[in-house]
């Protein structure tokens, strides 16, 4: 058994007692609530380790209930939703998921999905070399997903942490851009790629307060961290 708490939004009665019932046959905690009030509430008064949101619920969808929770609360969150239109998807990715599932989905690959998020967001403790990283005048401690600087400190999500290290190992040098597709998310299709663009938009953004670090884009290869100061 593992000490995994684990909220789970989903306002169809079979489907979620299946998955509840499957989820808790590998170990997890599994809290389940019916609408999206009363996943606020959970998540309000109790300690979870990652979220799962159907979008379409009554009293508040999952767009919104996700949006309420990671203004608090700096949880992994997936959506497992019938809403596949690629819109649906990058308006999850904006605001924090780390995972967009279009139902039906094998349970197999829901527990897979779930065992990779959580294996990233709580990592056993590595090197301080593989951990902190000094880019210009920030400070990008991955294993706590934070960004700082001076006495601003930024907590950015887990997938941006992964993609930004991947940036800090290959510093002033091309990131390959399949290659990075393939390692973060498991495929190099157009949504794949479309989506990594979300997410170094938003390290740009995350960065921009020192001009002497770039992420910049090189045609048909990749993207590079160009930063004048010093990596350690």
């Amino acid at each position: 058994m593992n000490s995994y708490n684990i909220l789970f939004v989903e306002d169809d009665i079979n489907l979620g007692y299946i998955l509840k019932e499957y989820i808790q046959l590998h170990g997890f905690s599994v809290t389940w609530a019916k609408d999206g009030q009363e996943g606020l509430a959970c998540a309000e008064k109790h300690h979870f380790h990652l979220v799962i949101l159907d979008v379409m619920m009554p009293r508040m969808d999952g767009f919104e209930l996700a949006r309420l929770i990671r203004e608090k609360k700096n949880l992994p969150v997936i959506f497992l939703t019938a809403k596949a239109l690629l819109v649906d998807k990058l308006k999850g990715f904006r605001i924090g998921a780390d995972d967009y599932i279009v139902k039906p989905v094998e349970e197999e690959e829901l527990i897979a999905r779930i065992q990779v998020i959580l294996k990233r967001y709580y990592p056993a403790a590595g090197s301080e070399a593989d951990n902190i990283f000094e880019i210009g005048h920030y400070r990008f401690d991955f294993h706590n997903r934070q960004l700082l600087l001076g006495e601003e400190t930024i907590t950015i999500t887990t997938k941006e942490a992964d993609l930004l290290r991947m940036l800090c190992h290959n510093i002033n040098q091309v990131l390959d851009r399949k290659e990075t597709l393939l390692k973060l998310w498991g495929s190099a299709d157009y949504f794949s790629r479309r989506n990594m663009d979300v997410f170094i938009t938003r390290l740009r953004k995350h960065l921009a307060k020192d001009p002497q670090i770039r992420i910049v884009n090189i045609h048909g290869k990749g993207f590079m961290l160009r930063s004048e100061g010093n990596l350690q």
